[in-house]
């Protein structure tokens, strides 16, 4: 199924916008039940998954990724889980250049189940079988950034102020 994942990831990031999720999971990751949400396997190992998702995700334009690790990660140990650190190094160096957000795994587990109750997650489960390695990549606005839609947001708190309400249904009214 390793072509045809990336094909399919391909078409749904074209239907995809902000708010949408992709996870790039660990062979554990559990297949959620919301009808939003979706999962995929693949027979690669996730650093390359990521690689070629990432690939694919650079070539939207209209979408930009906010990247989430679980916070267990930093934590798991190598005699616990022999590979961890070889991993920890890979994702490092695969994810800079992005800024990476570290939260707890329930809490993110609990996002993307409030998330797909209106907006569609992808989860493309790899053959990665290390504890707390799924990546977590919300999407965002390719072409528009937080601090525009602060401008955006304070310029009509301004004009609101300028026009307050009575004045507004006077003005109205008055035209009628």
């Amino acid at each position: 199924m390793s072509s045809s994942w990336q094909a399919l990831l391909k078409e749904r990031l074209q239907l995809f916008g902000h708010r949408n999720w992709l996870v790039i999971a660990d062979s554990a990751y559990p297949a959620q039940s919301r009808h939003g949400t979706e999962t995929i396997i693949t027979d690669e190992e996730q650093t390359t998954a990521l690689v070629k998702a990432f690939e694919i995700l650079h070539e939207c334009k209209h979408i930009r990724p906010t990247i989430y690790t679980d916070t267990e990660l930093a934590f798991v140990l190598e005699e616990d889980a022999p590979g961890i650190t070889s991993y920890r190094k890979q994702l490092s160096d695969l994810l800079s250049g992005y800024e990476v957000q570290s939260l707890l795994h329930e809490e993110i587990i609990s996002r993307l189940d409030r998330v797909s109750e209106v907006f569609r997650v992808l989860s493309i489960k790899t053959k990665m079988r290390i504890p707390y390695t799924s990546v977590f990549v919300e999407l965002d606005c390719g072409y528009w950034n937080a601090q525009a839609e602060d401008r955006l947001r304070a310029a009509m708190r301004a004009k609101n102020q300028e026009l307050d309400v009575p004045t507004r249904r006077k003005a109205f009214f008055a035209e009628s």
